[in-house]
């Protein structure tokens, strides 16, 4: 068995030893303090990087010494989503920009339009945009184009569980074959609803796309991109 490269593998590696020898009940517990495991639920500055190398040394432990681990599972899921969402958060809220005025004006609506096989962190969409903005379901439109559907049509599933929601909870729309198509089918889209007084926001990385938005957007409409 090969130690992760950090100061506390050492010091885990024979905590479970000892523990294990002595029947103690084995669980994260053994590797980390009450402290530790509550800062743990919060995001660590550096990703939690060596902790997460100490719980997988922990569970491959487990395997050999035939403990059960899946309170370390559960926990190494965890900081990974939560990694993941930090990350994924930072993008979002520094990323989103007004594009066709200078300041906000006051809306009645918003809207979303997203092209998800490029923008797929369900978490982040519904945390710094749809639940904010209060977007209503029938207000987002998803295009997907046929392969992206089939390749990940089940991840997407299971993470709009998490919210009560399905691709069918909204205006989804299966694409043609073809580049470009879905963002194609999100400009008609948003032609066809005519908004006005709306906050609108594109996800998509067509960068015409984004252009072709603004210039056929309402002047009253405040248009939101993802910036670089």
């Amino acid at each position: 068995m090969e130690l992760p490269e950090n100061a506390e593998a050492r010091n885990v590696f024979f905590k479970v030893k000892q523990a294990y020898a002595n029947h103690e009940e084995m669980s994260v517990k053994v590797i980390f303090s009450h402290e530790k495991l509550k800062k743990l639920k919060k995001y660590q500055k550096g990703s939690s990087e060596e902790e997460l190398a100490n719980l997988e040394l922990y569970i491959e432990m487990g395997e050999i010494l035939n403990f059960r681990t899946d309170d370390a599972k559960k926990l190494r899921d965890s900081i990974l989503f939560l990694n993941d969402s930090a990350y994924t958060n930072f993008n979002i809220t520094k990323r989103l920009k007004l594009i066709n005025k200078k300041h906000k004006t006051q809306t009645n609506s918003s809207h979303l339009f997203w092209d998800i096989e490029n923008f797929s962190s369900i978490f982040s969409i519904f945390n710094d945009i749809i639940e904010p903005y209060e977007i209503d379901d029938a207000n987002i439109t998803l295009a997907a184009n046929p392969d992206s559907l089939y390749l990940k049509k089940a991840e997407w599933e299971a993470n709009l569980y998490d919210y009560g929601k399905t691709l069918h909870s909204f205006n989804f729309i299966k694409c043609e074959h073809g580049k470009d198509v879905a963002d194609d089918v999100l400009l008609n889209k948003f032609t066809e609803a005519n908004l006005k007084n709306a906050n609108i926001f594109l996800l998509t990385f067509d960068r015409d796309l984004k252009e072709r938005f603004s210039h056929l957007g309402h002047k009253s409409n405040n248009i939101f991109i993802m910036g670089k």
